[in-house]
């Protein structure tokens, strides 16, 4: 088939099971042209050099049609993810220092103990049943419960945070054929209304500072000058969205990964302390984040002898990178002991996944919980069904049945 329609394939829902044929197809090329004008990139090197490369620019507003981007909102200012330094460096800056290092450097480690009590609570609600859908019943709660504490949503108000964020999440499919303005902008209603949530609580905290982030963000004003109201709100709708939808997948499809290699399953039951190792492997290997679709150039760039010019989109197929041959030896193999696994699972450059840290412990902890504390599993026939997006990819639904050894939750 030919290459300029190799984003179709991609992204087309009857391939989302296993997309990684198509992005072997893609490596041979290294950059394919696509009839929309967008150049698909996926050879490990070639991402990596875009991602650190100032002269590529992570805000839609600089593609050659603008209309491209799904969150394109002249009523709220973009989020920091999607603009450049120095703005971005400034946003993200303000963002981390109540999140991490330097200023905030034990905040993860000191939610390591409550991850792990709400991992077990869910899982003491899986003990006896027969039948568990692992993403209802344990990958969606646990992530989302989390970032909600952390920024000091209300637990009532949970249900709110999904059906906002399955809107805009929805609006990432991409697959063929569809008309996705529509998509578009009622993904874009749902970011007004969870920033106005935001906008609400954050009003409420100001000037009555608790210990969660978003009393953080309200009332530290820091060297260079406080958040903005509006900057507040992006920035507290992206860690909402980004700080639980990556960590549903990656719990889902490392465990979908671990039942399918039930060796390695073994293993880690037997030796847990390889959990961290086997984590950045299932990042490698069955990564959330499958691609970004909106990089732009700022000016006409070569790579891999192919010319990109000024405003072109950009695709930068992650998951195609992190099992090019050239970067890993037995790449469509899982290893949960591979050396040297520098993968593109968070990305990499100044963009790189602002909430690494905390998805590697929260997938840490659930794997090793789920593992330890319940007894044999098994898959459901057939791949499971999956989530729309091509983008953000992983099952929408894990059905399994739990045979007889189940021990009590901790």
């Amino acid at each position: 088939m030919s290459s300029d329609t190799l984003f179709d394939r991609i992204t087309a829902y009857e391939n989302r099971a296993d997309p990684y044929p198509l992005y072997a197809e893609l490596r041979e090329s290294k950059v394919a042209r696509q009839h929309d004008g967008s150049y698909l990139v996926g050879t490990y090197d070639e991402i990596t050099a875009l991602l650190h490369d100032p002269r590529v620019s992570s805000d839609p507003r600089n593609l050659t049609d603008p209309d491209e981007s799904v969150f394109r909102d002249d009523s709220l200012p973009p989020a920091f993810i999607a603009v450049d330094d120095p703005e971005h460096d400034r946003l993200r800056r303000l963002a981390m220092r109540p999140f991490g290092p330097p200023h905030t450097p034990g905040r993860i480690d000191a939610l390591r103990d409550d991850i792990t009590a709400i991992a077990r609570e869910l899982i003491t609600g899986l003990i006896g049943k027969d039948r568990i859908d692992l993403v209802e019943d344990f990958a969606y709660p646990l992530p989302v419960t989390v970032i909600c504490r952390l920024l000091g949503v209300p637990h009532d108000d949970i249900p709110r945070m999904h059906a906002w964020t399955t809107t805009i999440i929805t609006s990432l499919d991409l697959t063929p054929g569809q008309d996705r303005h529509e998509k578009r902008q009622t993904a874009l209603e749902a970011r007004r209304q969870m920033a106005g949530y935001f906008g609400e609580l954050a009003r409420n905290r100001r000037g009555r500072p608790s210990d969660d982030m978003l009393s953080a963000l309200v009332n530290d004003s820091g060297s260079d000058g406080p958040l903005t109201e509006t900057e507040v709100m992006t920035t507290a709708v992206l860690l909402l969205i980004a700080g639980h939808e990556t960590t549903v997948n990656l719990i889902t499809n490392g465990m979908l990964t671990l039942l399918r290699h039930p060796e390695e399953l073994a293993r880690l039951r037997r030796e847990p302390e390889l959990m961290p190792a086997a984590v950045e492997e299932l990042l490698r290997y069955e990564p959330p984040v499958q691609l970004l679709p909106r990089r732009t150039p700022l000016a006409d760039i070569e790579i891999a002898g192919t010319t990109i010019p000024k405003g072109a989109t950009l695709i930068l197929v992650l998951a195609s990178g992190n099992r090019d041959p050239l970067r890993f030896s037995d790449p469509d193999r899982f290893d949960p002991t591979r050396r040297d696994n520098q993968h593109l699972g968070f990305g990499s450059g100044v963009h790189n996944c602002y909430g690494a840290p905390l998805a590697r412990v929260e997938t840490q902890i659930a794997l090793t919980e789920l593992l330890s504390s319940l007894g044999p599993l098994q898959l459901d026939a057939g791949p499971p069904p999956y989530r729309r997006s091509p983008v953000l990819r992983g099952p929408r639904h894990l059905l399994v049945t739990q045979g007889p050894g189940t021990s009590s939750a901790p």
